[in-house]
C-alpha cells in the first residue's frame, strides 16, 4: 500500500535526481513528459503527490490549476520546480506546497522529502478506502432514516449501498457500529458527493469527538490487516521465484 507520486518533466537530469532521491522510499514514482497526459491522469485518478517542472513543461501551470480544482487531488502534495520564469510566489499562489529551484541538489531534495513524505502519507491515509461490509444508517434533514451497507471507508469518507426509496442528497448524519471489543457507535455529519441507483459516496464534514479515537483505532487495524495480507502475498511470490 505504497504512496503514488507523479513527476511531470522532460528534463533527464531532473528525472535522475528524483529517481535517486525516491529510491529508498515507499513511493511509486510515475512519470509524464507533457501536461496534457498528466491532466488526463489527474482527472481520473487520485495521487498522493505531484512534482511539476513548471518551466520545463508547456502548460505546466494549467496542470497545477487542474489539480487544485479537482475533487480527488485538491489536497494532494504538490512540489513545483522552477527555473527563473515562474517565481516562487506564483507557484505557491497557484497551489504548490513546496518549491524547488533548478538545479535540484540531492541534499536539497532529501531535506524536502523529510517534510513532504509525512504529508503524502497523511493524504494517502485520508483518501485510501478500505473494503468493509457493515450495516449503516443515514438520517436526513427531513427526519427520514435510510438503511444501507458500508462497502468502503477512509479517514475522509465512505461509500455504501443504499436501500432508500429515493435518492439521498445534501448533508446527512451517518451512524454505524464500530467493530471492536467494546461496543461503540460511530456518528458523523457527511455530505453526499456522488449518488447512483444503488450506491453513494459521502465525505465527512464533522466526526463526533466521542467516537473519533475509536474510529481512528479501527482504521489503524484495517491498515495493519492490509499490510499483513500484502506482506504474505509478497512472501508467497518470492517463494515461487526461488
Amino acid at each position: 500500500m505504497g504512496l503514488n507520486c507523479l513527476l511531470v518533466t522532460g528534463d533527464a537530469t531532473l528525472l535522475e535526481v528524483f529517481r535517486k532521491g525516491f529510491c529508498a522510499t515507499s513511493v511509486e514514482l510515475e512519470m509524464r513528459t507533457d501536461a496534457a497526459s498528466a491532466i488526463e491522469l489527474s482527472a481520473r485518478r487520485h495521487l498522493d503527490g505531484f512534482i511539476i517542472d513548471c518551466d520545463g513543461v508547456e502548460r505546466a501551470m494549467d496542470l497545477l490549476v487542474q489539480i487544485r480544482g479537482s475533487r480527488s487531488n485538491k489536497t494532494s502534495v504538490v512540489v513545483a520546480v522552477v527555473n527563473g520564469t515562474t517565481s516562487v510566489s506564483t507557484a505557491v499562489d497557484a497551489g504548490a506546497n513546496f518549491v524547488l529551484g533548478k538545479p535540484v541538489q540531492d541534499k536539497q531534495l532529501q531535506s524536502l522529502l523529510g517534510v513532504a513524505l509525512p504529508r503524502m502519507e497523511r493524504e494517502h491515509r485520508r483518501y485510501f478506502r478500505h473494503k468493509v461490509d457493515l450495516p449503516v444508517e443515514l438520517l436526513c434533514y427531513t427526519g427520514e432514516t435510510f438503511a444501507g451497507k458500508l462497502i468502503n471507508v477512509s479517514a475522509g469518507g465512505l461509500a455504501l449501498t443504499h436501500f432508500g426509496p429515493v435518492a439521498v442528497e445534501g448533508v446527512v448524519t451517518v451512524q454505524f457500529r464500530l467493530p471492536s471489543t467494546g461496543p461503540q457507535t460511530f456518528q458523523a455529519k457527511a455530505a453526499v458527493v456522488w449518488n447512483d441507483a444503488a450506491t453513494m459516496g459521502l465525505r465527512f464534514l464533522r466526526i463526533e469527538p466521542a467516537c473519533l479515537s475509536g474510529f481512528e483505532a479501527w482504521l489503524d487495524s484495517l491498515e495493519s490487516q492490509l499490510q499483513f495480507r500484502e506482506s504474505g502475498q509478497s512472501s508467497d511470490a518470492a517463494s515461487k521465484e526461488i
